[in-house]
C-alpha cells in the first residue's frame, strides 16, 4: 500500500503548494478468475478488485485548467478543463482526459480546474487494468469534488466510453466494471450483454491467488484481437441459418452450440466460437463449485480455460504457456491459467498458502530458463471497487 504522506509530499513538489485541502482516492487493479475473450461475445465473466492499484490525490485550482502528473512517469500536463482532444504526445494523460471529455458529454462540465497527482502500483502493461483503474479512479473523484452521484455502474460505463471513443481502445466493458464494482473477498459474476452482475463469495481458505507476470511485451494483441472479433462475428453469421435472431455467441447455450456447430464453415473460425460458448459454460459452472466450496474443481476449470484459449482461440503464447506448465508441476497448486487479452501479460494461479515462496522460486527459474525473461509474482487478496480513502486526510 502506498504511503499517504510521502505521496501528499510528492504531489507538493510535483503540484505545488494551495489553499485547499487535498483529498485522496483509490481504485484496484483487476484479475478475471475465468471468463476469457467471452465480453465482447456478450457472455458471462468472473473478474475481482485486486487490493493494489491507483492512488489518486486532488485539490481544486482557482482556474479551469487540470494539471495532471504521476508519480510513474516524468510527464506531466497543464491543459484546459473544456475542449480536450487527443494527442499522442500526451501519453498516459489522455486516460484522464478521455474522462474529463467524456463527463462533458454527458452534460457534467467541470466548474473549476484540479491539480491530480496518480500512483500507480499496477506493472504497465501486464493485463491488469492500470487503464481503467487511472479512469475510474479520475470519474469518481471529480464526480465527488463536483457534488455530483457517484454511481459507479455509470461510472463504469462512461470510463469504458472514454477509452472506446477518447483512446481509441475497443475495449470490452469488464475491466472498467470490476474496478468501479469490486468488494473485498468477492468474485463479480458480470454478464456482458445485459450488465446484469452478483457479487460471489470467493473464501479461498488456504489458498492464495498468486499473479504471475511474463514480462512479455504483448505486440500482437492488438491485430489478434480485432481478428477473434471479427472471427466471432462470422460464427454469429453462420449460426443465423437456425437462429436467425441472434446477435452474439453468448446469447446460445452449449447444447444449442454442439448441435448447430456444422453451420459454422470455416474450421478456425469454428474453433474459435466453441471456445466462447465453452468459456461462458465454465463461468456459469465456477460459481457453482466455489458455492459448493470445491476449490479443486474451480481449480480444473481454470486449467481447461487456459487449454482453450490456447488450443481453440490460440491466443497465449509461448511464454503464458511456459508459465502455466511450471505452475502446474508446483504441488499445491489447483490451477493455472492465462489471464487478460494473451500474447503476454499475466497468468492467475490458486496457490496453498505453505507452498507460495516454492510456487515463486520454482516457476521464477522453470520460466527464466524456457524464455530467458524474468517473471514477478504478486500473492494477491481480493479488494474493494473505487472509493475514497478518508482515513488518509
Amino acid at each position: 500500500m502506498p504511503h499517504y504522506p510521502t505521496l501528499r509530499e510528492q504531489f507538493i513538489t510535483r503540484l505545488g503548494e494551495g489553499e485547499s485541502d487535498i483529498r485522496v482516492f483509490a481504485a484496484p487493479g483487476r484479475v478475471n478468475l475465468i471468463g476469457e475473450h467471452t465480453d465482447y461475445n456478450g457472455g458471462a465473466v468472473f473478474p475481482a478488485a485486486l487490493t493494489f492499484g491507483t492512488t489518486l490525490l486532488i485539490r481544486p485550482r482557482a482556474d479551469r485548467q487540470l494539471h495532471l502528473a504521476s508519480t510513474n512517469f516524468p510527464q506531466s500536463r497543464l491543459v484546459p478543463a473544456d475542449g480536450l482532444v487527443f494527442s499522442e504526445d500526451d501519453d498516459w494523460t489522455n486516460y484522464p482526459k478521455g474522462v474529463v471529455w467524456e463527463l462533458a458529454q454527458r452534460g457534467i462540465s467541470l466548474s473549476r480546474g484540479y491539480d491530480i497527482l496518480y500512483h500507480g502500483e499496477i506493472p504497465n502493461g501486464a493485463g491488469l487494468s492500470s487503464s481503467a483503474s487511472i479512469e475510474v479512479v479520475t470519474a469518481f473523484a471529480l464526480l465527488t469534488l463536483e457534488g455530483r452521484k457517484t454511481d459507479t455502474v455509470e461510472i463504469a460505463l462512461w470510463s469504458q466510453h472514454a477509452e472506446n471513443e477518447f483512446v481509441g481502445v475497443k475495449c470490452g466493458i469488464m475491466d472498467q466494471f470490476a474496478v468501479a464494482n469490486g468488494r473485498k473477498d468477492h468474485a463479480i459474476l458480470l454478464d456482458c450483454d445485459t450488465l446484469k452482475y452478483e457479487l460471489v463469495p470467493f473464501e479461498s481458505g488456504d489458498y492464495k491467488l498468486v499473479i504471475g507476470n511474463t514480462n512479455k511485451r504483448r505486440g500482437l494483441v492488438d491485430s489478434a484481437y480485432n481478428e477473434r472479433r471479427a472471427q466471432c462475428e462470422a460464427a454469429v453469421g453462420d449460426l443465423r441459418a437456425a437462429f436467425p435472431e441472434l446477435t452474439l455467441l453468448g446469447q446460445l447455450t452449449l447444447a444449442q452450440f454442439n448441435d448447430n456447430a456444422h453451420l459454422i464453415a470455416d474450421e478456425i473460425v469454428r474453433k474459435r466460437a466453441r471456445h466462447v460458448v465453452e468459456e461462458i459454460d465454465r463461468v456459469g459452472r465456477s460459481v457453482e463449485v466455489l458455492r459448493q466450496g470445491d476449490l479443486a474443481a474451480f481449480g480444473q476449470l481454470m486449467n481447461a480455460s487456459h487449454d482453450s484459449l490456447r488450443d481453440l482461440y490460440e491466443v497465449t503464447g509461448a511464454e503464458l504457456d511456459a508459465m502455466v506448465a511450471a505452475a502446474r508441476e508446483v504441488p499445491g497448486v489447483l490451477g493455472s491459467r492465462m489471464t487478460g487479452a494473451g500474447f503476454g501479460g499475466c497468468t492467475i494461479s490458486l496457490v496453498h498458502k505453505d507452498s507460495t515462496e516454492r510456487f515463486i522460486a520454482e516457476v521464477g527459474d522453470k520460466y527464466k530458463a524456457e524464455t530467458g525473461l524474468t517473471a514477478d509474482f504478486y500473492v494477491c487478496d481480493i479488494g474493494d471497487g473505487v472509493h475514497e480513502i478518508k482515513e488518509a486526510n
